[in-house]
């Protein structure tokens, strides 16, 4: 279960952020707002206690906290992100981490490794970490390191596809795992209960779970109905403007 959750607010220059679908136009930065609002707003409902930090205009991705720190029960890893133009942004997440962890149980993933948190996906004290233009060989191999040592493990997944391993794949608890696209027949989740994301709606693939809850993009029918169809009480948030710039539910927040 989530106690915690850490979003950071949009700055206006979001606008600029990354983008690999230019087709779909720049995000409209009043409606991100309100959406933003209308995400935390969810997360509350799923009881947990969000910190909300301030806007920081020097990253326009700097909304998408997940890249910059993975979070578990037993250590914080703060990250080196793949991006250029995310590098550094990562260092402005590390004192509010340390609110929540002492310093010895703070990590950290040095260059030149790579590692974004939206290619790590933990089930139990398993971590898999998808090797990705973001996330390279030697980022994962000193993150698999660093679980070692707090006895947790961690496996790289190949992928091809998708932008970060959790763009395709998402896990709901008791064994459940969304999959979309190479994630369907990949061999690393075949022991899953695979919940099908057909290739129309492969956004809600990155929906999450909070607290026996799982939030889903609007507008994803068929995905919602297989998630409720799974036994979950479903919570949808619209998330377009976000989508405009390859984030999903999932990168809006650090979830621990």
């Amino acid at each position: 279960m989530f106690k915690n959750v850490i979003v950071r607010k949009p700055s206006k220059n979001m606008v600029d952020g990354i983008t690999s679908a230019p087709e779909l136009g720049k995000p409209d930065f009043e409606l991100a707002l309100k959406q933003h609002e209308n995400y935390i707003n969810a997360l509350k409902s799923c009881g947990v206690k969000v910190t909300k930090l301030d806007v920081n205009d020097r990253y326009p991705d700097s909304c998408f906290v997940e890249d910059v720190a993975v979070l578990n029960r037993k250590c914080a890893i703060i990250t080196n992100p793949g991006a250029e133009s995310r590098k550094g942004e990562e260092k402005e997440i590390i004192d509010e981490i340390k609110k929540f962890y002492p310093e010895d149980k703070i990590e950290y993933i040095k260059a030149p490794g790579t590692l974004e948190g939206g290619d790590v996906m933990m089930v139990g004290d398993h971590f898999y970490v998808g090797l990705s233009d973001r996330t390279n060989q030697d980022g994962i191999d000193q993150f698999i390191k660093i679980l070692d040592k707090y006895k947790l493990t961690g496996s790289a997944v190949e992928m091809k596809e998708f932008l970060h391993l959790k763009t395709g794949v998402a896990y709901l608890e008791n064994n459940n795992l969304l999959v979309s696209g190479e994630f369907i027949e990949h061999p690393d989740f075949k022991d899953f209960n695979r919940i099908i994301i057909d290739d129309d709606e492969q956004y809600a693939s990155n929906s999450i779970w909070v607290n026996e809850k799982v939030i889903v993009p609007e507008g994803y029918e068929k995905a919602k109905k297989s998630i409720e169809d799974a036994g979950y009480e479903v919570i949808v948030v619209d998330t377009s403007e976000y989508r405009k710039l390859d984030g999903g539910l999932s990168c809006l927040s650090l979830r621990f």
